[in-house]
């Protein structure tokens, strides 16, 4: 559970900001989203080998 203490006459805003910025550190909604769904292993490795192959591409491409 995340605690947010909010200081006196702090913006709620404010505060919500942080909370935001603090939930996504903490992966919950990446990890819902991978739950919801199953993933063979196959097919996450061929996503991870591709997005190599796109970064070294780009890398080959800055080289030049």
């Amino acid at each position: 559970m995340l605690i947010i203490p909010i200081k006196e006459g702090e913006n709620i805003d404010r505060a919500l900001k942080r909370f935001k910025r603090k939930f996504d550190k903490t992966g919950a909604k990446r990890e819902l989203q991978n739950r919801k769904q199953f993933t063979k292993p196959s097919v996450l490795r061929r996503a991870q080998i591709q997005k190599a192959q796109y970064i070294q591409r780009l890398r080959d491409q800055e080289s030049l």
